[in-house]
């Protein structure tokens, strides 16, 4: 996704002035956002928490900015760095704000029953409670599973921000402020726990319920899904649902 609107922001005539990845460990695309800015001032990429410096901050000051964008940026930017663009630093998250902010947001809008979808925010210091610039919502499908709807989501994510874009140049975009005590919010950890994950096999349970669950639950992570344990051996359970006609 990173290189997708990094590529249209550049189709649309501009240069990015400053690069901040994430660290090595999570840095799937680095090397190839680096490479679609050839000409800029390695002083003005930053990997990992490099960008927290004094000196990296004082760059990026100087360089007069608008805006920061951050496509899924795993790292949390301190509140020095957030008030440096005159309009804000923008994040474009896989979820239908406010429901599913932090982790796992397909997963636990499915579990929850939820909407989801893909929003254009501002940060500040919360978990993604930052003003909405812009958002659509995604319609979950039957035969979706939590991966798959993330990859829809992803999709998404991108028209989110070729529609915003007009209004960021001109910034006649709207800040629509979040509710902050509606919506959900999940940390990493809470989706490893029994009680979400865990099948108990002498439980009674709707087969819509059940099957709510485990369609959420089958991702591209075996770890994430959900399990039935036998002595102590677990055995992780991930569905495949495909669609057919109905018989005349």
């Amino acid at each position: 996704m990173s290189v997708d609107v990094l590529q249209f922001i550049q189709g649309q005539g501009v240069r990015p002035l400053a690069l901040l990845l994430p660290g090595p460990e999570r840095a799937s695309h680095a090397n190839e956002l680096r490479q679609m800015c050839p000409d800029l001032d390695e002083r003005l990429v930053w990997a990992g928490n490099d960008f927290k410096s004094e000196e990296a901050q004082r760059q990026l000051r100087d360089l007069q900015l608008d805006y920061i964008i951050c496509i899924h940026f795993p790292l949390i930017i301190p509140s020095s760095i957030l008030s440096i663009p005159r309009e804000g630093v923008l994040n474009l998250h896989p979820a239908y704000l406010p429901f599913s902010r932090g982790w796992h947001n397909s997963i636990w809008a499915m579990l929850e029953n939820k909407p989801y979808g893909a929003t254009l925010h501002f940060m500040n210091e919360g978990v993604d409670t930052g003003d909405i610039v812009h958002q659509l919502q995604l319609h979950i499908r039957p035969e979706d599973t939590g991966d798959s709807a993330y990859k829809r989501a992803l999709a998404l994510e991108f028209e989110v921000f070729k529609e915003a874009w007009p209004s960021l140049l001109s910034r006649s975009y709207v800040r629509i402020a979040q509710d902050a005590g509606a919506g959900t919010t999940h940390r990493a950890k809470e989706l490893y726990q029994p009680e979400v994950q865990e099948l108990d096999m002498e439980a009674e349970v709707k087969v819509g319920d059940l099957l709510r669950k485990l369609r959420a639950l089958t991702t591209n992570r075996v770890e994430e899904a959900a399990y039935f344990k036998v002595g102590k051996t677990r055995y992780r359970v991930r569905v495949a649902i495909t669609p057919e006609s109905a018989e005349t």
